[in-house]
């Protein structure tokens, strides 16, 4: 059923990046079809992303990164003709919280940038991490590199500014849209799996509180 509406909410086009599958026959792509299952089976999303027994938990966040960026990535697509430099010319979550940008290329101090700028900078950002094999390998008997939860924590962490700039600033849009349901079982999903693994500093979570 939310396959279904998802396809009446967003429109295809719209999707802010080619979204990164997992390949058939490996074990991603096995505990992804599980976690999948699972979410369609109704069950409480607080039991939902526990590691399933014998899992390597490694894999289960890899799944579940990767799912969330695609996921994160189509919500923002469908907004993304609501934030434009003129609505969003800085990337916030209310008059608060002010995310600036910095990476290890371009950008190497934390800089200003506006919402849309920001969303393309961190969507590219994830993607090359994602599509990165010494990051996140795929080939089976290849181990994941010592920090890979770190990254992942940083990733998950961008990816949940997405959430409060969104909810704070477009949330009439996500009403207008229809998407209200949608976007908030993901923003649940997304929250019970982050607390259940401690992927996030629990201070970047203070501009969702009150959700």
């Amino acid at each position: 059923a939310m396959a279904l509406c998802l396809k009446q909410v967003f429109n295809k086009d719209k999707t802010f990046r080619p979204r990164k599958k997992f390949e058939p026959g490996t074990q991603r792509f096995e505990l992804y079809k599980k976690a999948q299952a699972s979410l369609k089976s109704g069950l409480d999303l607080k039991a939902v992303v526990q590691l399933p027994p014998g899992e390597s938990i490694n894999d289960w966040i890899a799944v579940h990164v990767v799912d969330f960026f695609n996921r994160i990535n189509l919500i923002y697509g469908t907004m993304s003709e609501y934030c434009t430099e003129r609505s969003c010319p800085i990337m916030s979550g209310g008059l608060k919280y002010e995310y600036r940008w910095q990476d290890d290329s371009k950008y190497k101090k934390p800089t200003k940038l506006s919402a849309p700028q920001y969303m393309c900078m961190l969507m590219d950002w994830i993607e090359m991490l994602i599509n990165n094999e010494d990051v996140f390998p795929t080939r089976i008997g290849v181990p994941f590199p010592k920090q890979f939860q770190q990254v992942c924590t940083k990733i998950l962490t961008r990816l949940f500014r997405v959430f409060v700039h969104v909810y704070i600033h477009h949330f009439d849009s996500i009403i207008s849209m229809g998407a209200e349901a949608h976007v908030n079982t993901c923003y649940k999903h997304f929250y019970y799996f982050i607390r259940e693994f401690s992927l996030i500093d629990h201070r970047e979570l203070e501009p969702l509180v009150r959700m």
